[in-house]
């Protein structure tokens, strides 16, 4: 079922204009939450911001935002002030530049929405834009307040819609050579390798979203049908106990006992 669209405006590329709508592609509205209770009463506990040092109750028209220059000492930042460097909503989502899809790392790539044309006069312009970036093997690159912050997003053509990817900023990603540099660029032996890829070839199949399940939202669910029914929660299952560091083990024999146990299995 289509959900209700929390953004609307329009997708623009030089003088070419239409109307767009867009929703997160992904949601946690599923997931199991709960609240915080009174446990002699059953009433919800509600949450109050309390001066650290008096430890009296803060009313909301005292309350101001304040940011730390030294231990216990603070600039503080009024609404308005705040307000005045926040940059105005605009609804266009204007293409500024383009990219080959494949030179924006994955780490860039924040959190995915879907675009869809928002009626029919515009629906011709939005695919030939679609098509176009599809057919030169490019993302576009754009900027739009969502979230109440002007975001960097990456426009990349799926099938009959465009996933509008929000970035990364440049201050959030941290470097890869300062970790994987310091990796061994050890040569595997060639029997090793033989093996490993027979493991991978005997354990590949096609993505299924079954592959991502969440066994705790699953236990989660039991549980509190359990609890409704009067019943008695389940027993903790055991975890399995994680491998010893402390072993030196032949890789070699684990590879072809891993085999033998896929083959047995099947």
């Amino acid at each position: 079922m289509a959900v209700r669209a929390f953004w609307k405006g329009y997708l623009k590329l030089s003088l070419v204009t239409c109307p767009v709508a867009m929703t997160p592609a992904t949601t946690t509205n599923e997931k199991v939450r709960f609240n915080t209770l009174n446990r002699a009463t059953g009433h919800r506990v509600v949450s109050e911001y309390v001066d650290a040092v008096t430890g009296d109750v803060v009313e909301e028209d005292d309350e101001v935002k304040g940011y730390e220059r030294g231990e216990g000492d603070h600039v503080m930042l009024e609404d308005e002030e705040l307000d005045a460097v926040a940059l105005e909503t605009t609804h266009t989502i204007d293409i500024e530049s383009f990219v080959p899809a494949d030179e924006v790392g994955w780490i860039w790539y924040d959190k995915p929405h879907y675009l869809t044309p928002n009626d029919e006069v515009g629906e011709e312009a939005f695919a030939v834009i679609r098509e176009a970036m599809a057919a030169s093997g490019v993302v576009g690159i754009s900027r739009v307040v969502l979230y109440r912050r002007e975001r960097a997003v990456l426009l990349e053509p799926r099938e009959n819609g465009i996933v509008l990817w929000t970035l990364r900023y440049g201050d959030e990603v941290r470097d890869p050579k300062d970790y994987f540099d310091a990796a061994k660029a050890a040569k595997p032996d060639a029997k090793l390798m033989s093996l490993v890829e027979e493991l991978i070839e005997e354990r590949t199949a096609k993505w299924s979203p079954e592959m991502v399940t969440d066994p705790v939202q699953d236990e989660l669910l039991k549980l509190i049908s359990a609890k409704k029914k009067g019943r008695k929660a389940p027993a903790k299952k055991k975890a399995e106990d994680a491998p010893s560091g402390g072993n030196v083990v032949n890789i070699m024999d684990a590879l072809r006992k891993s085999l033998a146990e896929g083959k047995a299995k099947k």
